[in-house]
């Protein structure tokens, strides 16, 4: 009886390609992965077609369904914006100073008025208010201009030392160096004085000339003591809180060349509303008076 012929296996064709003797073999994929291949591509031509997709000149392609997250969010904010219309005319036509009594104005500014901190104002004085060099830490009881709410709502309000507001806060110390007000010698002799009043480390020869440069040019704003004059936005020169530093090389670039620290006026970017949810969170921050 003869065998029955077995059908030879068939063997798969490769794709030609070949890696240090290895071969490919043309193994087609499966047909399930093929077709949900293909409905990605038409999904996505689709979207590309309804949404806002393809970058041009001057924006995208809006789609056909002219769908904007950009109005999404902006519908939100308005939402937002009138579910707190009420707190927000309660706050404005609250006195400042009664602010933090009100259970309900004190927990509204304290997280508004974190908001407008984080978004606003961290960029200089600091995402905990700490401050920066040049910039003042709004956490101590040191105040250039005040700190009670009253003068923190103005100071955010007009700002300081801008040319674009006319009730800015206003101070300018000479440059008494580079406008040779004073030699070179009597600038070191009174950054020794000052270095004396603040209790650092000093040349008491210097530190006594110094005195008397200082009495003729620097006490009609800091004061006789050196303990500074808020309206003028003169710092206190005796305690350890310096704004850009107190070493010798500071102090000196300091009383040869001035500062002129500039701050914005708020009341063309922020709501008064706003204002005065940020004045009241950084009064309740603890520096406040």
């Amino acid at each position: 009886m003869s065998k029955k012929p077995t059908a030879k296996k068939q063997e798969v064709h490769t794709t030609g390609h070949e890696w240090d003797g290895i071969e490919e073999y043309n193994n087609p994929l499966p047909r399930w992965w093929l077709w949900t291949f293909y409905a990605t591509v038409i999904w996505g031509v689709l979207y590309t077609v309804a949404y806002p997709a393809w970058p041009l000149i001057n924006g995208a392609t809006p789609g056909l369904l002219g769908h904007s997250t950009r109005a999404d969010v902006a519908a939100e904010i308005a939402e937002y914006a009138k579910a707190n219309e009420p707190i927000e005319a309660k706050l404005v036509a609250a006195d400042l100073t009664a602010i933090n009594t009100d259970e309900e104005l004190a927990n509204y500014t304290a997280n508004a008025g974190r908001a407008v901190f984080g978004t606003w104002c961290a960029q200089c004085h600091g995402a905990g208010a700490g401050g920066n060099v040049g910039y003042p830490n709004l956490l101590d009881n040191d105040w250039l201009w005040g700190g009670s709410i009253e003068d923190i709502h103005l100071t955010v309000t007009h700002g300081i030392r801008n040319t674009d507001d006319a009730d800015a806060r206003y101070s300018e110390m000479p440059a008494f160096g580079r406008d040779e007000l004073l030699e070179s010698a009597q600038i070191e002799q009174v950054v020794q004085y000052v270095r004396q009043i603040s209790g650092q480390d000093h040349d008491a020869a210097a530190a006594t000339e110094g005195a008397v440069v200082f009495v003729d040019n620097c006490a009609s704003c800091h004061m006789e003591d050196g303990t500074g004059d808020r309206m003028q936005g003169a710092p206190n020169l005796t305690d350890a809180i310096w704004l850009y530093g107190g070493d010798v090389d500071t102090l000196t670039e300091t009383v040869t060349n001035a500062r002129f620290g500039v701050m914005p006026n708020w009341n063309t970017r922020l709501s008064e509303a706003e204002i005065r949810a940020v004045a009241a969170y950084v009064h309740s921050l603890g520096g406040g008076e």
